[in-house]
């Protein structure tokens, strides 16, 4: 079994997981949307998030961990006494019982302990950004990545999300343009196995 490190105030990570045994995670429209609102509920307080991307048996987020003083109220107090990695456990297992309660499954439903690769560079950064945005079409689930509904990709467009922390990625490429340019460009997306991902 893979070991991690535990999760740092102020480090920025790409957090990827599968279902057990390759079993889809979403099985319906309305499990990527209850993803997402738990991961609003339990994640959000304690870090920015700035890109992802919902597979049917895999999931990719971009985030960085806030520093204890940037922590929001909500979550302040809990903070203190409780590593960050308990918050996406509590995450996880929130989303596990639901699927479990809503599909007559019992067991974990996440290969454990979920993955985590630490971001280090602007340049792998930005690479990530666009690999979580362009993953859907590399998994060949459509032909056209601006097309998948489940990632993040759709929000740069409209502008605001309670989420996503938009401008931060956008000044990382410049401007929307930049954005939007660096989506279409081979060399951002060498698919290699450093990004981390599953076959």
């Amino acid at each position: 079994m893979a070991q991690y490190k535990a999760l740092r105030h102020g480090q920025i990570y790409h957090i990827y997981n599968r279902g057990v045994n390759r079993e889809d995670l979403f099985k319906e429209e309305r499990n990527y949307d209850h993803f997402l609102n738990l991961l609003l509920r339990h994640v959000h307080p304690v870090a920015d998030i700035y890109a992802y991307c919902l597979l049917r048996n895999h999931f990719h987020i971009l985030l960085r961990i806030r520093m204890r003083p940037e922590i929001k109220r909500s979550a302040a107090r809990m903070m203190r006494s409780v590593p960050p990695g308990q918050f996406f456990g509590n995450f996880f297992n929130a989303y596990a019982k639901a699927v479990n309660a809503a599909y007559s499954r019992t067991g974990c439903l996440f290969e454990k302990p979920f993955k985590r690769k630490v971001v280090y560079t602007s340049d792998y950064f930005r690479q990530l950004v666009v690999y979580i945005h362009r993953n859907p079409q590399k998994h060949g689930l459509v032909s056209d990545f601006t097309q998948w509904p489940y990632s993040s990709f759709g929000r740069f467009a409209e502008g605001a999300d309670p989420v996503i922390e938009l401008s931060t990625v956008v000044s990382s490429f410049g401007d929307l343009r930049g954005f939007r340019g660096a989506h279409y460009d081979d060399t951002m997306f060498p698919g290699d196995r450093s990004f981390g991902d599953f076959v």
